[in-house]
């Protein structure tokens, strides 16, 4: 007998999860099916840093900082760049989100026991004109609580809507094929994959046990994206970037292998963008992997130098935390998939945080006590002092020529030449005497500086990078780091999905990074950060919504 619901959501990450809760606070109910288990509850949220895009909130007031709707707007269409047929839903998506980010998005979430961190992050800084690329403001809200503390509101929801019978998850379910009916989609059927207690984020087995079937009035793509599937990367790897790196690590676990977007596009979903994609130029490889190819992202500062294999200085404004994607067309450029940090022991202790909620036990287990450490320890915070004494791709050196000939013998190779990077180093050194300067990374220091949140925790004194009180020497090499899908399935403003003949296909939904975060792109090109959870939180809160009513 095929077991049946109001609705079916593929995928219990946080898109999924919460338009399943939606759904059943409506009163319908809904069967969430997932190829992991239990303990993988939340997907790839629950990693995260909790980052949330928030506009003109009240700890951005509380700081000094003026934000507006036009501001926000004006800064996501800078980034977007959107210039094709297949981005006006996208672009529709973009409005809705921002509106929903200065207006009832912190509110919704509060009502829920949410709580953010009071020092607002400044992401993605730009550094061109007005209308460019980047945050004119800061307006990155961590998450107190980071990943995990976003998850919990949905997956407490999800657990009482269990007690009614109104949600019912269906753990170690993979579904391999959505079933059609006069043109309906109206469920999924797929295998029963065998228990596997892996640690989450951990590989789990595909050893099949059974199948299945499920019907419904609706189905909801909560897949996620392709981060995992480093073949599936290179494939639709843009050529304005260059050629796809040769080596890469993965910031996703496996399991996020796009798979379930090419069972949905061979339906008749329409995929549009897959070309758009947000990967991370600052990542090395975790000296303590859960998953294979385990890489961790530095959220750097704007102080360390920043050169390219060959020893040459990223030029303006490609400085750290300035425009991800302009450093990794850079960098793509150089013919080389790596880059260098060089630092100094007063640069990592307050500039460098790791992204990831296991990063960062002091948000993460909400303990100011631990948290207030940041500002007062000698030391970086523990995690990053971890990465410097285990991290094959930290080095530390007292002085330049010891750390540029292990820079080479970590590279395999001798690009990087003593007298030019030292030239370069000290001519930014030289800039540091004055409060006026023509160096634009020493002026983006100095700019940061003004505003309390990064002077207080996110931005080191201006210091001679040569200044032997303020060493030892650090250089990192920089690797890039597979993250997300900004395409997806185009969709309208409910979240439903088009066909590739321009019409709505009836009972079909997608969310979340399947959806690349809304109407199949909502972000364009680029990111401004904190918009991905967020992305989720919008997208699976209207299917779950529209979807509730359409089943009537």
């Amino acid at each position: 007998m095929v077991e049946e619901s109001d609705v079916i959501v593929v995928g219990a990450g946080l898109s999924g999860l919460v338009a399943a809760t939606e759904i059943a606070d409506a009163g319908k109910r809904v069967i969430v099916v997932d190829q992991e288990g239990e303990q993988s509850l939340g997907g790839q949220a629950f990693w995260s840093f909790g980052g949330l895009f928030l506009v003109d909130s009240p700890e951005q007031r509380r700081l000094g900082i003026k934000d507006s709707y036009e501001l926000a707007m004006q800064d996501w269409l800078g980034t977007a760049g959107f210039d094709r047929d297949e981005d006006f839903w996208p672009r529709q998506w973009a409005e809705a989100y921002v509106a929903f980010a200065a207006g009832e998005k912190r509110g919704w979430l509060r009502a829920m026991g949410h709580r953010i961190f009071p020092v607002v992050g400044w992401a993605e800084r730009g550094g061109y004109d007005a209308m460019g690329h980047g945050n004119s403001v800061p307006r990155f809200h961590v998450t107190w609580g980071t990943g995990p503390g976003i998850v919990e509101p949905f997956e407490r929801r999800a657990r009482e809507a269990m007690k009614t019978g109104r949600l019912i998850f269906k753990f170690r379910h993979r579904v391999d094929a959505l079933s059609i009916t006069n043109g309906t989609v109206d469920g999924v059927n797929g295998v029963v994959l065998a228990p596997d207690n892996a640690e989450r984020g951990k590989s789990s087995s595909r050893n099949v046990v059974g199948d299945f079937a499920l019907k419904a009035q609706a189905v909801i793509v909560a897949s996620g994206g392709i981060g995992g599937n480093h073949e599936l990367v290179r494939q639709n790897w843009p050529k304005r970037l260059g050629d796809p790196p040769k080596f890469m690590i993965s910031g996703v676990p496996e399991h996020v292998d796009g798979r379930m977007i090419g069972i949905t596009e061979k339906a008749g979903a329409r995929l549009i963008n897959r070309d758009r994609m947000w990967h991370y130029v600052e990542g090395i490889q975790n000296w303590n992997p859960i998953w294979p190819r385990h890489g961790i992202r530095i959220l750097p500062g704007p102080s360390s130098m920043w050169f390219d294999a060959t020893g040459t200085r990223l030029p303006a404004p490609l400085f750290p935390g300035s425009d991800t994607l302009g450093q990794l067309k850079y960098i793509m450029s150089t013919g080389y998939d790596y880059s260098w940090f060089i630092l100094t022991q007063s640069i990592i202790k307050k500039e460098f945080a790791l992204s990831g909620s296991e990063q960062n036990p002091d948000l993460t287990g909400k303990s100011w006590r631990m948290t207030l450490r940041r500002a007062t320890n000698k030391g970086a915070p523990a995690p990053v002092e971890s990465f410097k004494s285990h991290g094959v791709d930290f080095i530390v050196r007292d002085k330049l020529d010891e750390l540029v000939a292990a820079m080479n013998k970590l590279a395999g190779s001798d690009l990087l030449k003593l007298e030019h990077i030292k030239m370069q180093i000290e001519a930014r050194d030289r800039e540091i005497a004055n409060p006026y300067v023509k160096d634009a990374q020493v002026m983006n220091i100095h700019n940061a500086r003004r505003y309390l949140g990064d002077k207080l925790i996110r931005t080191a004194s201006p210091h001679r990078i040569l200044d032997p009180a303020h060493g030892p020497l650090i250089a990192v090499k920089l690797n890039i780091l597979t993250r997300k899908t900004l395409g997806g399935f185009e969709t309208d403003l409910d979240s439903r999905v088009f066909g590739e003949e321009g019409r709505v296909i009836p009972g079909l939904y997608a969310v979340g990074e399947a959806a690349g975060f809304g109407g199949g792109g909502v972000h364009g090109y680029r990111s401004l950060e904190g918009t991905f959870l967020g992305g989720c939180l919008f997208s699976g809160r209207n299917a779950g919504r529209a979807a509730a009513k359409a089943v009537g």
